[in-house]
């Protein structure tokens, strides 16, 4: 990865957990586009992105969340952003493509039940 970004990795019985911490940038989003792309994700699954740690994301990090919704449609799974920075979110407001994600605070939120 980057030397300003790291992924981590983890799958629980709901789908993956992709952790990224530090910078998505020009410099990080070609090796996270190749890790989703790689995911094992099934119909019925939650990719959860956890952006608790990431520290900033230009217009290509925003290409890596929009690429990522799209994995998970084509798989017939979901996508959810944990801990989404406020700036992140704000621009993905600006942007008007934070409609197209799910957010909670954690990864159990994200994970529990909807009544």
């Amino acid at each position: 990865m980057s030397a300003h970004l790291t992924v981590r990795t983890r799958t629980d019985a709901e789908g993956p957990v992709v952790e990224l911490a530090g910078e998505l940038d020009f410099a990080g989003a070609p090796q996270v586009l190749a890790l989703l792309s790689g995911l094992s994700l099934s119909a019925g699954e939650m990719l959860v992105l956890d952006l608790r740690a990431l520290t900033f994301c230009d217009s290509r990090g925003i290409t890596v969340l929009i690429a990522a919704h799209h994995r998970a449609q084509g798989a017939g799974a979901t996508l959810t952003l944990v801990a989404v920075p406020a700036d992140i979110g704000r621009t993905l407001r600006l942007l008007g493509v934070d409609q197209l994600f799910g957010t909670a605070d954690t990864v159990a939120a994200a994970r529990a039940p909807r009544g």
